[in-house]
């Protein structure tokens, strides 16, 4: 398995802060309904189409301030992966956001997406942390 891990980004927030939005997929449903297609949540599954395909996720571990862990949900995705979100607090107003990515790329797959999931790690980690900076 490939591993692809963002930057480490900082948010003026403590983690019990910002838990609940990374451990609900519900929470995300006004920040992403309108950008992908039949969007529907529960608080541990969600499902959508994106340029038609159909995604499955499901968070299998939880803990609390720490991280989440994302995998495929049954016929959803189709290839092996797991991906965490994690939370490390420094100070109640400094807690440090990663996410991480192993995913099961063949070799003709890691040189086609390898560096462009590098760079949308990077980039949905600073979008988050950037986010929740402004609340």
């Amino acid at each position: 398995m490939e591993k692809y891990e963002s930057k480490q980004c900082q948010i003026y927030k403590s983690a019990a802060q910002i838990y609940p939005f990374i451990s609900s997929f519900n929470l995300l449903t006004p920040a992403v309904a309108d950008k992908v297609e039949e969007w529907q949540a529960t608080e541990d599954t969600c499902s959508f189409k994106i340029k038609g395909f159909t995604v499955k996720l499901r968070m299998v571990d939880k803990v609390e301030g720490k991280h989440v862990k994302i995998t495929g949900d049954e016929g959803g995705v189709p290839i092996d992966f797991a991906f965490w979100i994690q939370l490390h607090e420094v100070t109640p107003t400094d807690t440090r956001i990663r996410m991480v990515l192993h995913a099961e790329l063949n070799m003709m797959m890691r040189m086609m997406v390898g560096s462009k999931i590098q760079k949308g790690l990077d980039q949905a980690v600073e979008g988050f942390a950037s986010a929740f900076n402004r609340i």
